[in-house]
């Protein structure tokens, strides 16, 4: 984490096409970098709950993510929820470790976090940026889907070369 400064914050601009709003740091620079992943205050300044702590700015790994929910990628995540306690158990402790880190900034008086976590997979972007923002460990479908992206030509550039590498097994298949 960095505090950003005016070229980090002129860079996530470019990114995203408007002005950051509520940017508290840069969670994750790429590997050249790069700001991709900002973490924001969960109320904007005109006082909008804003529950997205990690927000995910880099053009490359936004288009990924979309492309890996189109893919159906979201679904066999959520699937394997329901099949693997385990699983579970971390998904959901990613869940709350998110919340506690997001209320110790300010509490929002919610136990929704992002991305569909803890019972379900909604969104890709939010599962990714936590993931890159924390390292590998913390959120497992994050790390998993960053995993896929870096298999999908992001590793080295947009994502660390030394990211785990994902590899299915057969108890996760569909």
């Amino acid at each position: 984490m960095s505090t950003p400064d005016d070229r980090d914050l002129q860079i996530v601009a470019e990114q995203l096409g408007r002005e950051p709003r509520g940017v508290l740091a840069i969670a994750y620079r790429t590997p050249d970098g790069v700001p991709a992943v900002v973490k924001t205050a969960p109320k904007l300044l005109d006082g909008t709950p804003f529950p997205t702590l990690y927000y995910l700015t880099d053009p490359r790994l936004t288009a990924e993510a979309s492309r890996l929910e189109s893919a159906g990628v979201m679904k066999g995540m959520t699937d394997r929820l329901g099949r693997d306690t385990e699983l579970a158990a971390a998904y959901r402790a990613a869940h709350e470790s998110y919340l506690a880190e997001r209320d110790e900034i300010e509490s929002l008086g919610t136990d929704f976090s992002g991305g569909g976590m803890p019972d379900r997979v909604k969104c890709l972007h939010v599962l990714i940026a936590h993931a890159l923002a924390k390292g590998p460990g913390v959120n497992p479908l994050g790390d998993e889907a960053v995993a896929l992206a870096a298999a999908n030509g992001l590793r080295g550039n947009a994502i660390p070369a030394d990211w785990p590498e994902y590899v299915a097994t057969e108890e996760e298949a569909p």
